[in-house]
């Protein structure tokens, strides 16, 4: 059994899941809000031996050094690689600090945003963000069949993408760091990045956070007269080589405004961002606090 747990900011655990959390510790705390600093966390943690974090916070090496009781770093929210976190994850496992992470728990909703919005671009239903009636993208009312279509990382959300894509008829393509042999098996093809987006009309970027894929060669290739969705958590471009690009003819989706990076962007024409996550509803939260529970009860023997 732990002594403390703190969970230093709002971890989107479900209610159930909060009360089977309390009976793994002697104490239990739960932050309803974001730490402002580094002090702050660290007097949130105090002397606990388990942290809770969400991907508001950072953990940096010094905070990790601030809290010398500290034997276990629960991350609620995605860990796809030590790089990508917002917790110095191998500092804190040279420390002998155990960091768990979990993935996957938020990309139906992912999925339902994507075609929703597109189909709603294609054909010109309802209104975009900004209050604006959708006008149809090539001013002719269209569907998805026959669209030609690119993903930029064949991960668990990319994957789920091309399939709901292919399901309405899209001709799929995709570029990731290594061939995936269920991909061709569904008659995928895998291409080259420059090739993926100097042939398709609507590119989506799935990649992990903090990882940046296109810089002004990539926009090049692009070109005008396409789509950019962005599902990662953080931009995947160079922000001055996608701001030339937008000014083109040209559009770009994201809900988060973390997806899109820079909110002085929001008011552009050509950019569509709902300003909230897809990935965080209720099955979400759901499938997160089980993924969180396991991960502690695992640790806990």
């Amino acid at each position: 059994m732990f002594e403390k747990i703190v969970a230093i900011e709002p971890v989107s655990l479900i209610t159930s899941a909060e009360e089977r959390v309390k009976g793994l510790a002697k104490e239990v705390t739960f932050f309803r809000d974001i730490p402002e600093d580094a002090d702050e966390i660290v007097a949130r943690v105090a002397d606990a031996d388990a942290m809770l974090v969400n991907y508001t916070s950072t953990i940096t090496s010094d905070i990790i050094d601030r809290c010398p009781n500290l034997d276990y770093i629960g991350m609620c929210c995605s860990l796809y690689s030590p790089e990508s976190a917002n917790v110095d994850v191998k500092y804190a496992r040279e420390q002998g600090i155990t960091v768990t992470g979990i993935r996957d728990y938020g990309d139906e909703g992912v999925v339902e945003y994507v075609v929703r919005e597109l189909i709603s671009c294609f054909h010109g239903f309802g209104f975009d963000p900004k209050g604006n009636p959708i006008e149809p993208w090539d001013k002719k009312r269209r569907e998805i069949t026959g669209l030609k279509a690119g993903i930029v990382g064949l991960g668990k959300s990319g994957g789920m993408i091309a399939d709901a894509l292919r399901f309405f008829g899209a001709d799929i393509s995709y570029y990731s760091r290594s061939k995936k042999m269920e991909a061709k098996d569904k008659g995928y093809e895998y291409m080259p990045l420059h090739d993926l987006l100097a042939k398709n009309e609507v590119i989506f970027t799935c990649l992990n956070k903090n990882v940046t894929l296109f810089y002004q060669e990539e926009f090049d290739k692009l070109g005008n007269g396409k789509i950019l969705f962005n599902t990662g958590l953080s931009p995947s471009w160079d922000a001055r080589a996608f701001e030339e690009w937008i000014q083109g003819d040209n559009l770009f989706y994201c809900d988060s405004i973390e997806a899109l990076g820079d909110e002085s962007l929001l008011k552009h024409p050509h950019i569509c961002c709902m300003e909230v996550s897809a990935g965080r509803t209720q099955q979400a939260f759901d499938r997160l606090s089980q993924k969180v529970l396991a991960n502690l009860l695992e640790y806990n023997g």
